[in-house]
């Protein structure tokens, strides 16, 4: 029943909740549902940088996987959230991590055309060598998207 009931708090953003329940039982901050998403996941997802940070500042693991093998940095670098896109890093988010399709938050960035976040994964050591399941890397990804900005950003970042 905590767990449904953290789940839905994290989902919703109700930090108060969040907060009562974890003190209820620790245990919940790393707890799985059934497709594997963490609290951590399911917050991020969700546009909650709140329950974002008191997860992570309470031992959320930032490179828990889904059963895609997807992280919350991923997630992030899909929706566009910047703002969390930092906070999973200063806690030390895995930017090169790879789900089961072999592809990389920045990937993600690529292909979603989110500059702010793909500059922000480069400034953190993402690998644009790093291909997916289909030998696409995240350039070939902006490319496919006719993102010449992106493409331009990773050139740059190529280059030194």
């Amino acid at each position: 029943m905590n767990e449904t009931a953290f789940f839905d708090a994290c989902r919703k953003g109700d930090l108060e909740e969040v907060q009562h329940l974890f003190k209820a039982d620790s245990q919940l901050i790393n707890i799985m549902d059934f497709k594997g998403f963490t609290p951590l996941i399911i917050a991020v997802y969700n546009n909650h940088p709140h329950i974002a940070e008191f997860l992570l500042q309470n031992g959320a693991d930032p490179d828990a996987q889904d059963s895609a093998g997807n992280t919350a940095l991923m997630g992030v670098s899909f929706k566009g959230y910047t703002g969390i896109a930092e906070t999973l890093l200063e806690a030390g988010a895995d930017v090169n991590l790879r789900n089961s399709n072999g592809a990389p938050a920045l990937t993600f960035a690529a292909t979603f055309g989110h500059l702010p976040i793909a500059e922000l994964l480069l400034r953190n050591g993402a690998d644009i060598t790093l291909s997916d399941a289909r030998g696409k890397t995240p350039f070939d990804h902006a490319r496919i998207q006719e993102n010449e900005g992106m493409m331009e950003l990773i050139e740059r970042y190529a280059h030194g």
